[in-house]
Protein backbone atom coordinates (compact mmCIF):
# COMPACT_ATOMS: atom_id res chain seq x y z
CA UNK A 1 0.00 0.00 0.00
CA UNK A 2 1.32 3.44 -0.97
CA UNK A 3 1.26 6.12 1.71
CA UNK A 4 1.20 9.82 1.04
CA UNK A 5 1.48 12.13 4.01
CA UNK A 6 -0.40 15.42 4.06
CA UNK A 7 0.30 16.99 7.47
CA UNK A 8 -1.43 20.25 6.51
CA UNK A 9 -4.75 18.34 6.44
CA UNK A 10 -4.47 17.73 10.19
CA UNK A 11 -5.63 21.29 10.81
CA UNK A 12 -8.74 20.65 8.70
CA UNK A 13 -9.86 17.66 10.73
CA UNK A 14 -9.02 19.17 14.13
CA UNK A 15 -9.94 22.87 13.80
CA UNK A 16 -13.24 24.35 14.92
CA UNK A 17 -15.72 24.44 12.06
CA UNK A 18 -17.19 27.77 11.01
CA UNK A 19 -20.90 28.03 11.72
CA UNK A 20 -23.00 29.39 8.86
CA UNK A 21 -21.62 30.70 5.58
CA UNK A 22 -17.82 30.45 5.43
CA UNK A 23 -17.62 33.32 2.92
CA UNK A 24 -19.68 35.64 5.13
CA UNK A 25 -17.39 34.67 8.03
CA UNK A 26 -14.29 35.55 6.02
CA UNK A 27 -15.88 38.84 4.91
CA UNK A 28 -16.36 39.79 8.56
CA UNK A 29 -12.81 38.75 9.55
CA UNK A 30 -10.67 40.15 6.75
CA UNK A 31 -7.70 40.87 9.02
CA UNK A 32 -7.41 37.26 10.25
CA UNK A 33 -4.17 36.14 8.54
CA UNK A 34 -5.24 32.51 8.88
CA UNK A 35 -8.04 33.18 6.37
CA UNK A 36 -5.51 34.41 3.76
CA UNK A 37 -7.38 37.39 2.33
CA UNK A 38 -5.24 38.84 -0.46
CA UNK A 39 -7.26 42.03 -1.04
CA UNK A 40 -10.57 43.61 -0.05
CA UNK A 41 -12.64 46.67 -0.84
CA UNK A 42 -16.14 47.81 0.13
CA UNK A 43 -17.94 45.41 -2.27
CA UNK A 44 -15.87 42.23 -2.44
CA UNK A 45 -12.66 40.49 -1.45
CA UNK A 46 -10.04 38.16 -2.92
CA UNK A 47 -8.98 35.15 -0.88
CA UNK A 48 -6.79 32.09 -1.33
CA UNK A 49 -8.73 28.88 -1.77
CA UNK A 50 -8.18 26.75 1.32
CA UNK A 51 -8.40 23.54 -0.74
CA UNK A 52 -6.82 24.60 -4.05
CA UNK A 53 -6.80 22.83 -7.38
CA UNK A 54 -3.44 24.44 -8.13
CA UNK A 55 -0.94 26.62 -6.22
CA UNK A 56 -2.17 30.22 -6.26
CA UNK A 57 -5.87 29.28 -6.62
CA UNK A 58 -7.79 32.38 -5.54
CA UNK A 59 -11.46 33.29 -5.29
CA UNK A 60 -13.24 36.62 -5.75
CA UNK A 61 -16.24 36.88 -3.44
CA UNK A 62 -18.88 39.58 -3.01
CA UNK A 63 -19.98 40.45 0.52
CA UNK A 64 -23.58 40.04 -0.64
CA UNK A 65 -24.83 36.66 0.54
CA UNK A 66 -26.73 35.14 -2.37
CA UNK A 67 -26.61 32.05 -4.51
CA UNK A 68 -27.91 33.89 -7.59
CA UNK A 69 -25.76 36.23 -9.67
CA UNK A 70 -28.96 37.77 -11.01
CA UNK A 71 -29.67 39.09 -7.48
CA UNK A 72 -26.36 40.98 -7.27
CA UNK A 73 -26.45 44.75 -7.73
CA UNK A 74 -24.90 45.72 -11.06
CA UNK A 75 -22.20 47.68 -9.23
CA UNK A 76 -21.20 44.55 -7.28
CA UNK A 77 -21.22 42.40 -10.43
CA UNK A 78 -19.02 44.87 -12.28
CA UNK A 79 -16.63 45.13 -9.33
CA UNK A 80 -16.12 41.39 -8.91
CA UNK A 81 -15.60 41.15 -12.68
CA UNK A 82 -12.94 43.87 -12.45
CA UNK A 83 -11.27 42.05 -9.54
CA UNK A 84 -11.21 38.85 -11.61
CA UNK A 85 -9.45 40.70 -14.43
CA UNK A 86 -6.94 42.23 -12.01
CA UNK A 87 -6.44 38.89 -10.27
CA UNK A 88 -5.59 37.22 -13.58
CA UNK A 89 -2.87 39.81 -14.18
CA UNK A 90 -1.55 39.31 -10.63
CA UNK A 91 -1.31 35.53 -11.16
CA UNK A 92 0.37 35.90 -14.54
CA UNK A 93 2.90 38.46 -13.30
CA UNK A 94 3.67 37.20 -9.79
CA UNK A 95 3.18 33.45 -10.25
CA UNK A 96 4.39 33.38 -13.86
CA UNK A 97 1.20 31.52 -14.81
CA UNK A 98 1.01 30.61 -18.49
CA UNK A 99 -2.78 30.81 -18.30
CA UNK A 100 -5.64 31.05 -15.84
CA UNK A 101 -8.88 29.10 -15.61
CA UNK A 102 -11.78 31.31 -14.47
CA UNK A 103 -14.96 29.71 -13.25
CA UNK A 104 -18.15 30.12 -11.30
CA UNK A 105 -20.28 27.11 -10.34
CA UNK A 106 -23.84 28.23 -9.64
CA UNK A 107 -25.58 25.69 -7.39
CA UNK A 108 -24.53 22.31 -6.12
CA UNK A 109 -25.93 20.80 -9.33
CA UNK A 110 -23.26 22.78 -11.19
CA UNK A 111 -20.51 21.59 -8.86
CA UNK A 112 -20.34 24.41 -6.30
CA UNK A 113 -18.68 23.28 -3.08
CA UNK A 114 -20.20 26.28 -1.29
CA UNK A 115 -23.42 26.77 -3.21
CA UNK A 116 -25.10 29.33 -0.95
CA UNK A 117 -22.71 32.22 -1.78
CA UNK A 118 -21.62 33.04 -5.35
CA UNK A 119 -17.89 33.29 -6.00
CA UNK A 120 -15.39 33.23 -8.84
CA UNK A 121 -12.44 30.85 -9.01
CA UNK A 122 -9.10 31.90 -10.53
CA UNK A 123 -6.79 28.95 -11.11
CA UNK A 124 -3.30 29.63 -12.42
CA UNK A 125 -2.09 27.09 -14.97
CA UNK A 126 1.27 26.21 -16.47
CA UNK A 127 2.14 24.24 -19.57
CA UNK A 128 2.71 20.66 -18.48
CA UNK A 129 1.11 21.06 -15.03
CA UNK A 130 -0.88 17.86 -15.58
CA UNK A 131 1.50 14.94 -15.64
CA UNK A 132 1.57 11.19 -15.14
CA UNK A 133 1.07 11.32 -11.36
CA UNK A 134 -2.18 13.25 -11.86
CA UNK A 135 -3.42 11.26 -14.83
CA UNK A 136 -2.23 7.74 -13.97
CA UNK A 137 -1.80 7.91 -10.21
CA UNK A 138 -4.84 10.12 -9.65
CA UNK A 139 -2.70 12.08 -7.19
CA UNK A 140 -1.94 15.79 -7.22
CA UNK A 141 1.52 16.96 -6.19
CA UNK A 142 1.97 20.64 -5.32
CA UNK A 143 5.61 21.72 -5.69
CA UNK A 144 5.08 24.87 -3.65
CA UNK A 145 4.68 26.30 -0.16
CA UNK A 146 1.14 27.72 -0.05
CA UNK A 147 1.95 30.23 2.70
CA UNK A 148 4.84 31.59 0.64
CA UNK A 149 2.52 31.92 -2.36
CA UNK A 150 -0.07 33.76 -0.26
CA UNK A 151 2.57 36.17 1.02
CA UNK A 152 3.88 36.88 -2.50
CA UNK A 153 0.38 37.53 -3.82
CA UNK A 154 -0.70 39.65 -0.85
CA UNK A 155 2.52 41.69 -0.89
CA UNK A 156 1.95 42.53 -4.56
CA UNK A 157 -1.86 42.91 -4.47
CA UNK A 158 -2.00 46.70 -4.16
CA UNK A 159 -0.13 47.03 -7.46
CA UNK A 160 -2.94 45.15 -9.24
CA UNK A 161 -6.16 45.80 -7.35
CA UNK A 162 -6.66 49.53 -7.85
Amino acid sequence: MEKIYAPWRHEYVTEDKIKGCVFCHIGKNLEDEKLQVVFSDELCYVVMNKYPYSPGHMMVIPYTHTDKIEDLDDEVWLRISLRVKQGVKLLKDVMNAHGVNIGMNLSDAAGAGIAEHVHYHLLPRWKGDTNFITVIGQTRVYPADFNEIFNRLKNNATKYFV
